[in-house]
């Protein structure tokens, strides 16, 4: 594909992006926002997000992505939950940002590769029974690291920027594709925030271990 058509088409998406897929754009780089900054409004706003893109995605047969959205939601309580626990002597938060030891890296691999497998065999099977515009080896991989991210950051490791970075590469393209044009910006910005949060979330768990 050429670059001026690459162009024309990016041009011609914002045209129709839609007012909900507008929200879930803005919402979701706050929500980004906020966790880069530690901030306990990372959940609620993150939740008109996912709520938003659990059905954009399922109108986009990224059924995947879906999954994810759907996952963030639940584990997105969760997090607000652990998250909002204070230390009442020192008034600050629990839970503090802190790296992953070797053992911990060992989980996260096995458990990306464990939903990237489910995952990339269900988009197969729905790619050859009703879905032929699913991607599964993407999607799949989209799905997994933020699946991975989407726990470390509710348990604030800072690997989990890491996770963030490779889902973000990963949607660009994807939702590019499918058409959703605003929202693969969205990944662009997004994935320049993962960076920052990786160095801030770095230098945080240094400190805490310091």
């Amino acid at each position: 594909m050429e670059l001026s058509s690459v162009f024309d088409q990016f041009i011609q998406g914002l045209r129709q992006t839609g007012w909900l897929e507008f929200i879930a754009v803005l919402s979701g780089i706050a929500s980004v926002w906020f966790s880069r900054k530690e901030n306990i409004l990372v959940y609620p706003v993150g939740l008109i997000n996912t709520t938003i893109y659990i059905y954009l995605s399922m109108k986009g047969h990224l059924f995947g992505e879906a999954s994810v959205n759907v996952y963030y939601t639940v584990v997105s309580v969760y997090g607000w939950i652990i998250w909002s626990k204070k230390d009442q002597e020192k008034h600050r938060p629990l839970l503090q940002v802190t790296r992953s030891n070797t053992k911990e890296w060992m989980q996260q691999l096995l458990f990306f590769t464990g939903f990237y497998l489910v995952i990339f065999a269900a988009l197969t099977w729905l790619k050859q029974s009703f879905a032929p515009e699913a991607i599964p080896w993407a999607d799949a991989f989209a799905s997994a690291t933020a699946y991975t991210g989407m726990w470390l950051m509710a348990r604030k490791k800072a690997e989990s920027w890491i996770w963030w970075i490779a889902t973000n590469i990963a949607s660009i393209p994807l939702y590019f594709i499918k058409g959703y044009v605003f929202t693969s910006v969205q990944f662009v910005v997004l994935l320049l925030l993962a960076i920052a949060g990786l160095i801030s979330w770095q230098k945080k768990a240094n400190h805490a271990s310091s």
